[in-house]
């Protein structure tokens, strides 16, 4: 078996493959969007199975750590059973640990894959259901503020919006160019946007899709900087009431659904999860923010065959305010490969992990573990790749 990296060369061999598996169409435009990679198998010459190598960023603590985003994995019916998604899962770990990602995350349809070679359920990607009378509860906005469509010069300050409000929230994508095309927005049936004085205040985003009786609106972006801005969007809504029994919402900000809608006890939420790998522990946490501690050190053993180069005793040193790995210590926190995504991304505590079967040692040794990623709320993101 021979894994390389595919070009446009590759580009009907590598449609064949992802058409059988996901049943879907030919790719406008480049086979690989500017900054992402492809990795190919070929078996006797014949091209046996690909992925995809996306170029994003995940906000953590505040800082955007590079993300190597996994997608298209797809393997050739009459060679399955060989190992094939294995041996590019493995590959990818290299790629890219030699591209500056030090983590990774994926959708899994066949999650056992995963975990075989380290990533681990680490966050949600989820839509709401809406139901108009609830909307039409929800209190009005004690300001006033006039809203008015997107114009193209816009854009720079609606990603900056977006971003004030997804670097708050663990897990979210920062949706940087080239991999995002920020344009893409405007060809969203309905963009509204809140004019504020440094900037804009908050947006909306959704289509409008066909369903039962009148169809859907789907929110893709709900997002405001203030109460009264995301108080004002939801108002928004509040007006499809005569043509829409409810609106679908994509989940970007908690505050939107947990602390101003007024969701019901029981309510539709449609929840995809996806898997995170930490690819290189020490640039993984030196990337990543941090809450400041008192200076502590937690001693670990790093159990990871598929990334050698973090493998063994390590030490996560928290001096002066700053958060660093280096090598050594004892080892009295056994980490397995497939504990370190959901860790490092603050899904599950060390008591979880532990119940897991992937972390073992005293409990008292951990709780530094935990005092890093404590209280970020459950991991998310809005995009999928």
């Amino acid at each position: 078996m021979r894994i390389r990296e595919f070009t446009e060369d590759d580009r009907d061999d590598v449609f064949r493959l992802r058409k059988v598996a996901f049943n879907g169409s030919p790719p406008d435009g480049p086979l690989l969007k500017a900054g992402s990679h492809g990795l190919l198998a070929e078996i006797d010459g014949r091209v046996a199975g690909v992925l995809t190598i996306g170029s994003f960023a995940q906000f953590y603590g505040g800082a955007a750590v590079p993300m190597g985003g996994i997608g298209g994995v797809a393997v050739d019916g009459s060679y399955r059973g060989r190992g094939i998604a294995n041996a590019l899962l493995d590959a990818s770990l290299h790629t890219m640990r030699e591209h500056g990602q030090p983590i990774s995350a994926l959708y899994p349809t066949v999650p056992t894959l995963y975990r075989r070679r380290g990533w681990e359920k680490a966050g949600v990607f989820e839509w709401v259901e809406l139901p108009m009378d609830r909307l039409l509860s929800v209190p009005r906005p004690s300001e006033r503020i006039d809203s008015r469509p997107v114009e193209k010069s816009d854009l720079p300050a609606l990603h900056e919006c977006y971003l004030e409000v997804a670097r708050t929230v663990d897990g979210m994508a920062d949706r940087r160019p080239p991999r995002i095309e920020l344009d893409k927005v405007l060809e969203l049936d309905v963009v509204t946007v809140l004019p504020g004085p440094h900037g804009l205040r908050g947006y909306l985003t959704a289509t409008r899709e066909p369903g039962e009786g009148l169809g859907r609106l789907k929110v893709q972006d709900l997002i405001g900087v203030d109460v009264d801005a995301q108080l004002t969007l939801l108002a928004s809504l509040a007006s499809w009431a005569g043509l829409l029994d409810a609106v679908d919402l994509r989940i970007t900000d908690p505050t939107t659904v947990n602390l101003l809608g007024g969701t019901p006890l029981r309510y539709s939420v449609r929840t995809s999860t996806w898997m995170q790998r930490v690819v290189d522990l020490p640039a993984a946490v030196s990337a990543r923010g941090w809450p400041r501690l008192a200076d502590a050190v937690v001693d670990l053993e790093v159990v990871d065959e598929h990334a050698p180069w973090h493998a063994g005793l390590q030490r996560i040193v928290v001096e002066d305010g700053a958060v660093r790995v280096e090598p050594g210590g004892t080892g009295a926190v056994r980490m397995h490969a497939r504990a370190l995504g959901p860790w490092f991304s603050g899904a599950h505590s060390t008591h979880v992990l532990r119940r897991g079967g992937v972390l073992e040692g005293d409990p008292a040794d951990a709780v530094l573990l935990d005092q890093l990623v404590a209280s970020p709320g459950t991991p998310r993101l809005a995009d999928f790749f």
